[in-house]
């Protein structure tokens, strides 16, 4: 949303001037003589108080047709785990087994506070929560990968058998011994924003932005349809899943390799399929995807089987477009649909001016 009240305006733009970093992700900052948006802590060269504007959220700036700065990367660093979060995750990583205590932060010079209002903003659960759900998930790992049930729970750090029974149930269900593979949530930044994604040990089932209206729906359709609990973590799936996002943004991915696992009706099946056949750059209307199908007259069952997609730019829904070229709903939002097909369109033609 546009700010307009000038003495909030001003006082944005002196926090702009002063770099300050406790605004960073508190507004963005349009400027109109260079077209990019950008946010408190930018170290670019400070525009004029009349050449700017602020917005409450980088989507509004995206809508209104300014583009992510290149210095700042406000969509990323913005909405990012600050320095403080990635210490934690990092250690997290490396000791997936291991407690890292309110007490152990301090000692590091890190706030436990700022930690897991973090924690809850962005995954809805705190620190500690989501260090137990990773700790869960190496011990249900394990587990999968021909350890004992006692191995797997003292070199996850449990203290015993039961203790990592009890907290496996209380967490996802259901005892160890009768636990699905679960679904495993990774959260991670885009030049659009940060994106969750979710994959089974088949493949991604879930691609989405952290601010998708439906998401909830979403998580909870995909755990009745997969029959498993989603769990915070990685695997070589969401792994492989961001290295190729990361590389579709710089423009030098234009086709997906990572595994998919998405449960649908058959007629929602076949129609993702022939979203993956929409060449990168172009578009296609719905009802040009109905006669892909064999299904000329089913035009609404195709835009709502794309609406369904959960496995948002691998699968590209955001390619299909109105009849007469106009852009649709999109759940990811309309600013980042136009931005999607630009960024396509502008790397197809450089590719094909230099080809």
């Amino acid at each position: 949303m546009l700010v307009t009240e000038a003495r909030l305006a001003d006082r944005y733009y002196r926090a702009l001037l002063e770099r300050a970093p406790e605004y960073a992700g508190i507004f963005f900052v349009g400027v109109r003589t260079t077209g990019v948006f950008c946010i408190a802590t930018c170290r670019a060269r400070k525009p004029k108080r009349e050449n700017v504007e602020f917005y409450t959220d980088f989507r509004s700036a995206l809508a209104a047709g300014f583009r992510p700065c290149k210095i700042c990367r406000p969509t990323e660093n913005a909405q990012g785990a600050p320095e403080p979060v990635r210490q934690a995750l990092d250690w997290l990583r490396r000791q997936p087994e291991g407690r890292l205590s309110d007490a152990q932060l301090r000692q590091a010079g890190l706030s436990p506070e700022g930690v897991r209002r973090w924690f809850v903003r962005h995954y809805g659960m705190t620190f500690q929560a989501f260090q137990r759900m990773v700790r869960i998930n190496t011990a249900l790992q394990a587990l999968r990968h021909g350890r004992s049930a006692t191995e797997a729970a003292f070199d996850s750090g449990y203290g015993s058998l039961s203790g990592f029974g009890y907290a496996c149930k209380k967490a996802t269900g259901s005892a160890p011994s009768e636990q699905p593979q679960p679904i495993l949530m990774h959260r991670f930044t885009t030049p659009l924003g940060p994106m969750f994604v979710c994959a089974s040990e088949r493949g991604v089932c879930l691609l989405e932005f952290v601010d998708r209206r439906m998401l909830e729906t979403e998580l909870g359709d995909l755990q009745r349809l997969l029959g498993a609990r989603i769990l915070a973590g990685e695997n070589v799936h969401t792994r492989q899943a961001e290295q190729e996002m990361d590389e579709y943004f710089a423009g030098v991915r234009r086709q997906f390799s990572v595994a998919l696992d998405t449960p649908g009706s058959d007629f929602e099946r076949a129609a993702w399929q022939a979203l993956l056949a929409v060449p990168y750059g172009q578009t296609a209307s719905y009802s040009q995807q109905a006669e892909v199908l064999g299904r000329p007259q089913a035009v609404r069952a195709v835009a709502r089987a794309t609406g369904a997609n959960r496995v948002a730019v691998i699968v590209p829904c955001h390619r299909i477009v109105g009849s007469n070229g106009a852009l649709t709903g999109y759940g990811g939002g309309l600013a980042r649909k136009a931005w999607l097909l630009a960024h396509e369109r502008a790397h197809a033609l450089v590719s094909a001016a230099s080809g």
